[in-house]
Protein backbone atom coordinates (compact mmCIF):
# COMPACT_ATOMS: atom_id res chain seq x y z
CA UNK A 1 0.00 0.00 0.00
CA UNK A 2 1.45 3.34 -1.19
CA UNK A 3 0.43 6.11 1.90
CA UNK A 4 0.27 10.04 1.34
CA UNK A 5 -0.67 13.52 2.66
CA UNK A 6 -2.27 15.57 -0.26
CA UNK A 7 -3.57 19.40 0.86
CA UNK A 8 -6.92 19.57 0.03
CA UNK A 9 -10.34 17.47 -0.88
CA UNK A 10 -10.18 18.91 -4.22
CA UNK A 11 -7.10 16.76 -5.50
CA UNK A 12 -9.29 13.66 -5.32
CA UNK A 13 -12.03 13.04 -7.27
CA UNK A 14 -15.88 13.48 -5.74
CA UNK A 15 -16.74 9.93 -7.09
CA UNK A 16 -13.39 8.21 -5.75
CA UNK A 17 -13.98 9.95 -2.31
CA UNK A 18 -17.46 9.09 -1.41
CA UNK A 19 -17.07 5.86 -2.47
CA UNK A 20 -15.28 5.32 0.33
CA UNK A 21 -17.13 7.94 2.65
CA UNK A 22 -20.86 7.69 1.77
CA UNK A 23 -20.94 4.27 4.40
CA UNK A 24 -19.08 6.27 7.30
CA UNK A 25 -21.53 9.62 6.91
CA UNK A 26 -22.33 13.30 6.27
CA UNK A 27 -19.28 14.93 7.81
CA UNK A 28 -16.60 12.60 5.82
CA UNK A 29 -18.24 13.73 2.55
CA UNK A 30 -16.79 15.38 -0.27
CA UNK A 31 -18.68 18.00 -0.28
CA UNK A 32 -18.86 18.82 3.56
CA UNK A 33 -14.87 18.88 3.74
CA UNK A 34 -14.47 20.96 0.95
CA UNK A 35 -16.99 24.23 2.69
CA UNK A 36 -14.95 23.00 5.90
CA UNK A 37 -11.77 24.26 4.32
CA UNK A 38 -13.17 27.62 4.50
CA UNK A 39 -13.11 27.45 8.44
CA UNK A 40 -9.78 29.88 9.10
CA UNK A 41 -9.38 28.26 12.47
CA UNK A 42 -7.45 25.18 11.10
CA UNK A 43 -5.06 23.91 8.61
CA UNK A 44 -6.31 21.16 6.54
CA UNK A 45 -4.87 17.80 4.99
CA UNK A 46 -5.55 14.38 3.94
CA UNK A 47 -3.94 10.88 4.76
CA UNK A 48 -4.56 8.45 1.43
CA UNK A 49 -3.87 4.77 1.11
CA UNK A 50 -3.66 3.55 -2.06
CA UNK A 51 -3.31 0.15 -3.69
CA UNK A 52 -0.67 -0.48 -6.17
CA UNK A 53 -3.04 -0.11 -8.75
CA UNK A 54 -3.67 3.76 -7.40
CA UNK A 55 -7.31 2.18 -6.30
CA UNK A 56 -8.22 4.35 -2.67
CA UNK A 57 -8.41 1.81 -0.23
CA UNK A 58 -8.25 4.63 2.84
CA UNK A 59 -8.93 8.13 3.68
CA UNK A 60 -8.56 10.26 6.83
CA UNK A 61 -8.95 14.32 6.83
CA UNK A 62 -6.77 15.76 9.24
CA UNK A 63 -6.84 19.20 10.85
CA UNK A 64 -3.82 20.92 12.64
CA UNK A 65 -5.83 23.33 14.91
CA UNK A 66 -5.20 26.74 15.65
CA UNK A 67 -8.43 27.82 17.51
CA UNK A 68 -10.85 25.31 18.23
CA UNK A 69 -14.55 26.82 19.02
CA UNK A 70 -16.30 23.97 20.00
CA UNK A 71 -15.53 22.82 23.60
CA UNK A 72 -16.44 19.42 22.69
CA UNK A 73 -13.18 18.80 20.56
CA UNK A 74 -10.59 20.89 22.49
CA UNK A 75 -8.18 18.35 24.17
CA UNK A 76 -8.40 19.90 27.52
CA UNK A 77 -11.97 19.39 27.79
CA UNK A 78 -12.14 15.63 27.12
CA UNK A 79 -8.72 13.93 27.40
CA UNK A 80 -6.19 13.30 30.32
CA UNK A 81 -4.13 16.21 31.46
CA UNK A 82 -1.07 15.11 29.83
CA UNK A 83 -2.31 15.07 26.88
CA UNK A 84 -2.57 17.74 24.01
CA UNK A 85 -2.58 16.75 20.67
CA UNK A 86 -2.73 19.78 17.90
CA UNK A 87 -3.79 17.37 14.78
CA UNK A 88 -7.16 16.23 14.76
CA UNK A 89 -7.93 13.04 12.76
CA UNK A 90 -10.80 11.93 11.60
CA UNK A 91 -11.93 8.95 10.03
CA UNK A 92 -13.58 5.93 10.28
CA UNK A 93 -11.86 2.79 8.82
CA UNK A 94 -8.25 2.11 7.74
CA UNK A 95 -5.59 1.75 10.27
CA UNK A 96 -3.06 1.55 7.87
CA UNK A 97 -3.38 5.65 7.75
CA UNK A 98 -1.77 5.93 10.98
CA UNK A 99 1.73 6.36 10.22
CA UNK A 100 0.67 8.79 7.55
CA UNK A 101 -1.14 10.99 10.27
CA UNK A 102 1.93 10.63 12.26
CA UNK A 103 4.24 12.10 9.93
CA UNK A 104 1.77 14.84 9.62
CA UNK A 105 1.63 15.48 13.42
CA UNK A 106 5.23 15.63 13.84
CA UNK A 107 6.28 17.70 10.71
CA UNK A 108 4.18 20.24 12.25
CA UNK A 109 5.59 19.53 16.09
CA UNK A 110 2.75 17.93 17.43
CA UNK A 111 0.78 14.74 18.14
CA UNK A 112 -2.67 13.66 17.00
CA UNK A 113 -5.59 11.91 18.23
CA UNK A 114 -9.11 10.07 16.85
CA UNK A 115 -12.26 11.78 17.97
CA UNK A 116 -16.06 10.71 17.68
CA UNK A 117 -15.06 6.78 16.97
CA UNK A 118 -17.43 4.47 16.39
CA UNK A 119 -17.39 1.35 18.75
CA UNK A 120 -16.16 -0.51 15.42
CA UNK A 121 -13.38 1.92 14.54
CA UNK A 122 -12.15 2.35 17.69
CA UNK A 123 -11.84 -1.41 18.18
CA UNK A 124 -9.98 -1.59 14.55
CA UNK A 125 -7.34 1.62 16.13
CA UNK A 126 -7.46 0.72 19.39
CA UNK A 127 -4.29 -1.69 18.94
CA UNK A 128 -1.92 0.77 17.55
CA UNK A 129 -2.26 2.81 20.56
CA UNK A 130 -1.12 2.90 24.00
CA UNK A 131 -3.73 4.00 25.95
CA UNK A 132 -7.66 2.27 26.11
CA UNK A 133 -10.07 4.16 23.82
CA UNK A 134 -11.86 6.90 26.35
CA UNK A 135 -15.28 6.87 26.15
CA UNK A 136 -16.65 10.47 25.28
CA UNK A 137 -20.45 10.48 24.46
CA UNK A 138 -23.37 8.47 23.13
CA UNK A 139 -24.90 8.68 19.87
CA UNK A 140 -28.05 8.26 18.99
CA UNK A 141 -30.16 7.07 15.66
CA UNK A 142 -33.73 6.50 15.33
CA UNK A 143 -34.52 3.74 12.84
CA UNK A 144 -37.64 4.58 10.44
CA UNK A 145 -39.46 1.27 9.44
CA UNK A 146 -41.57 1.48 6.77
CA UNK A 147 -42.84 4.06 4.14
CA UNK A 148 -44.33 6.84 5.60
CA UNK A 149 -44.27 8.65 9.67
CA UNK A 150 -47.50 6.92 11.15
CA UNK A 151 -44.96 3.05 10.56
CA UNK A 152 -42.29 5.02 12.63
CA UNK A 153 -44.97 5.92 14.98
CA UNK A 154 -46.37 2.36 15.35
CA UNK A 155 -43.16 1.05 15.79
CA UNK A 156 -43.00 2.81 19.36
CA UNK A 157 -44.33 1.16 22.84
CA UNK A 158 -47.99 2.02 23.42
CA UNK A 159 -47.51 5.04 25.88
CA UNK A 160 -45.12 6.59 23.58
CA UNK A 161 -47.09 6.03 20.43
CA UNK A 162 -49.67 8.35 22.32
CA UNK A 163 -47.44 11.18 24.17
CA UNK A 164 -45.67 11.38 20.12
CA UNK A 165 -49.01 11.68 18.46
CA UNK A 166 -50.24 14.33 21.21
CA UNK A 167 -46.69 15.92 20.56
CA UNK A 168 -47.96 16.40 17.07
CA UNK A 169 -51.25 17.21 17.37
CA UNK A 170 -50.70 20.23 20.08
CA UNK A 171 -48.09 21.70 17.77
CA UNK A 172 -50.17 21.07 14.84
CA UNK A 173 -53.58 23.24 16.62
CA UNK A 174 -51.22 26.33 17.34
CA UNK A 175 -51.23 26.95 13.72
CA UNK A 176 -47.46 28.26 13.27
CA UNK A 177 -46.29 28.38 9.93
CA UNK A 178 -44.48 25.73 9.27
CA UNK A 179 -41.61 26.16 5.99
CA UNK A 180 -39.51 23.70 4.17
CA UNK A 181 -36.78 25.71 2.44
CA UNK A 182 -32.70 25.78 1.66
CA UNK A 183 -30.42 27.14 4.75
CA UNK A 184 -29.12 30.00 1.26
CA UNK A 185 -32.63 31.17 1.65
CA UNK A 186 -33.17 31.70 5.68
CA UNK A 187 -29.54 31.80 7.00
CA UNK A 188 -29.89 35.27 8.60
CA UNK A 189 -32.90 34.53 10.66
CA UNK A 190 -31.72 30.91 11.73
CA UNK A 191 -28.00 32.05 12.82
CA UNK A 192 -29.81 34.42 15.40
CA UNK A 193 -31.61 31.76 16.79
CA UNK A 194 -28.61 29.86 16.68
CA UNK A 195 -26.57 32.40 18.51
CA UNK A 196 -29.09 32.52 21.48
CA UNK A 197 -29.22 28.94 21.28
CA UNK A 198 -25.48 28.80 21.96
CA UNK A 199 -25.51 31.46 24.53
CA UNK A 200 -28.13 29.70 26.37
CA UNK A 201 -25.69 27.24 26.59
CA UNK A 202 -22.88 29.04 27.73
CA UNK A 203 -20.96 29.29 24.65
CA UNK A 204 -20.61 33.87 24.65
CA UNK A 205 -18.10 33.34 21.70
CA UNK A 206 -21.06 31.88 19.75
CA UNK A 207 -22.44 35.45 18.62
CA UNK A 208 -24.63 36.21 15.61
CA UNK A 209 -22.12 37.71 13.46
CA UNK A 210 -20.35 34.05 13.97
CA UNK A 211 -23.14 32.14 13.75
CA UNK A 212 -24.56 33.26 10.89
CA UNK A 213 -21.07 32.97 9.32
CA UNK A 214 -20.75 29.55 9.82
CA UNK A 215 -24.63 28.85 8.11
CA UNK A 216 -23.82 30.68 5.24
CA UNK A 217 -20.27 28.69 4.45
CA UNK A 218 -22.51 25.75 5.18
CA UNK A 219 -25.05 27.14 2.93
CA UNK A 220 -22.70 27.76 0.05
CA UNK A 221 -20.75 24.87 0.17
CA UNK A 222 -23.51 22.29 0.58
CA UNK A 223 -26.29 24.11 -1.99
CA UNK A 224 -29.61 22.65 -1.74
CA UNK A 225 -28.45 19.75 0.34
CA UNK A 226 -28.65 21.91 3.35
CA UNK A 227 -32.32 21.66 4.50
CA UNK A 228 -34.30 23.82 7.13
CA UNK A 229 -38.07 23.12 8.17
CA UNK A 230 -39.24 26.33 10.38
CA UNK A 231 -41.46 27.57 12.33
CA UNK A 232 -42.80 31.08 11.49
CA UNK A 233 -45.43 33.39 14.11
CA UNK A 234 -46.35 35.98 10.48
CA UNK A 235 -42.85 36.77 9.60
CA UNK A 236 -40.76 35.95 12.46
CA UNK A 237 -39.08 32.84 12.28
CA UNK A 238 -39.57 31.12 16.20
CA UNK A 239 -37.50 28.10 15.20
CA UNK A 240 -35.90 26.00 13.00
CA UNK A 241 -33.93 22.80 12.52
CA UNK A 242 -30.89 22.23 9.79
CA UNK A 243 -30.07 18.97 8.67
CA UNK A 244 -28.93 16.87 5.55
CA UNK A 245 -30.00 13.94 3.86
CA UNK A 246 -26.82 11.82 3.20
CA UNK A 247 -26.44 8.08 2.05
CA UNK A 248 -29.39 6.11 3.80
CA UNK A 249 -30.00 8.44 6.86
CA UNK A 250 -31.23 12.00 7.53
CA UNK A 251 -28.78 14.01 9.97
CA UNK A 252 -29.98 16.53 12.14
CA UNK A 253 -27.15 19.30 12.42
CA UNK A 254 -28.70 22.16 14.49
CA UNK A 255 -31.94 23.13 16.07
CA UNK A 256 -32.60 26.00 18.20
CA UNK A 257 -35.88 28.02 19.11
CA UNK A 258 -37.16 31.86 20.18
CA UNK A 259 -37.43 31.59 23.66
CA UNK A 260 -39.58 34.36 23.51
CA UNK A 261 -42.11 33.11 21.61
CA UNK A 262 -42.72 29.20 22.49
CA UNK A 263 -45.08 27.00 21.42
CA UNK A 264 -46.40 23.85 22.42
CA UNK A 265 -44.11 21.28 21.54
CA UNK A 266 -41.99 23.00 19.17
CA UNK A 267 -39.07 21.62 19.75
CA UNK A 268 -40.13 18.30 19.64
CA UNK A 269 -41.71 18.38 16.34
CA UNK A 270 -38.21 20.38 14.98
CA UNK A 271 -36.01 18.13 16.21
CA UNK A 272 -37.90 14.75 15.54
CA UNK A 273 -40.90 14.70 13.69
CA UNK A 274 -40.86 17.00 10.50
CA UNK A 275 -37.60 15.80 9.94
CA UNK A 276 -38.30 12.39 10.06
CA UNK A 277 -41.60 13.41 7.67
CA UNK A 278 -38.77 14.44 5.40
CA UNK A 279 -36.93 11.35 5.83
CA UNK A 280 -39.66 9.51 4.53
CA UNK A 281 -40.39 11.77 1.70
CA UNK A 282 -36.50 11.33 0.55
CA UNK A 283 -36.27 7.85 1.24
CA UNK A 284 -34.01 7.51 3.87
CA UNK A 285 -33.95 4.86 6.57
CA UNK A 286 -32.96 6.49 9.86
CA UNK A 287 -32.20 9.70 11.78
CA UNK A 288 -28.91 10.76 12.71
CA UNK A 289 -30.01 12.88 16.37
CA UNK A 290 -26.16 12.84 17.66
CA UNK A 291 -25.29 13.28 21.16
CA UNK A 292 -26.82 14.68 24.27
CA UNK A 293 -30.25 14.25 26.01
CA UNK A 294 -29.85 10.74 24.73
CA UNK A 295 -32.68 9.62 26.86
CA UNK A 296 -35.07 11.76 25.10
CA UNK A 297 -33.92 10.21 22.20
CA UNK A 298 -34.19 6.60 23.50
CA UNK A 299 -37.86 7.43 24.45
CA UNK A 300 -38.69 8.36 20.41
CA UNK A 301 -37.16 4.88 19.07
CA UNK A 302 -32.93 5.54 19.27
CA UNK A 303 -30.61 3.07 19.19
CA UNK A 304 -27.79 4.40 20.91
CA UNK A 305 -23.83 3.64 20.46
CA UNK A 306 -21.14 4.52 21.91
CA UNK A 307 -18.46 7.36 20.83
CA UNK A 308 -14.65 7.02 21.70
CA UNK A 309 -11.27 8.60 21.20
CA UNK A 310 -7.58 7.24 20.98
CA UNK A 311 -4.83 9.76 21.70
CA UNK A 312 -1.00 9.18 20.26
CA UNK A 313 1.60 10.81 22.73
CA UNK A 314 5.32 12.37 22.51
CA UNK A 315 7.42 8.91 23.16
CA UNK A 316 9.43 11.67 25.87
CA UNK A 317 6.30 12.26 27.40
CA UNK A 318 5.01 9.82 29.86
CA UNK A 319 4.07 6.19 28.96
CA UNK A 320 7.11 5.51 27.04
CA UNK A 321 6.91 5.07 23.86
CA UNK A 322 3.29 5.48 21.43
CA UNK A 323 3.18 2.83 19.76
CA UNK A 324 2.06 -1.24 20.88
CA UNK A 325 3.50 -4.13 18.67
CA UNK A 326 1.25 -6.51 17.49
CA UNK A 327 1.93 -9.08 20.45
CA UNK A 328 0.00 -6.36 22.05
CA UNK A 329 -2.99 -6.26 20.61
CA UNK A 330 -6.05 -6.78 22.02
CA UNK A 331 -9.70 -6.39 22.11
CA UNK A 332 -11.35 -3.44 22.84
CA UNK A 333 -11.25 -2.29 26.61
CA UNK A 334 -15.21 -1.69 28.01
CA UNK A 335 -15.63 1.84 28.60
Amino acid sequence: MITSVIESIHEVPAAEWEHLARPAGLYLSHRWLAGEEEDPTATRAYALVRGLDGALLAAAPLHLVREEPNDSYRPETVLPAHLRPRVIAGARRGYHLQDAVRRFADHHGTTHWWPYLTTTAAARLAPLYPQPALHLEDDALIPLPGRRIEDYISSLPSQRRVGVRRERRRFAAAGLDVRRQPLSDCFEDAGVLLAGHQQDHGHDRDGIDAMTGLLKRQAAAMGSEARVVAAYDGHRMTGFCLYYHYGTTTWIRAVALDRDHPAPHLYFNLMYYLPIEDAYARGTSALHAGMTTVEAKRRRGAEVSGLYALADRDPAGPGGPRVRTARDRGPLPSA
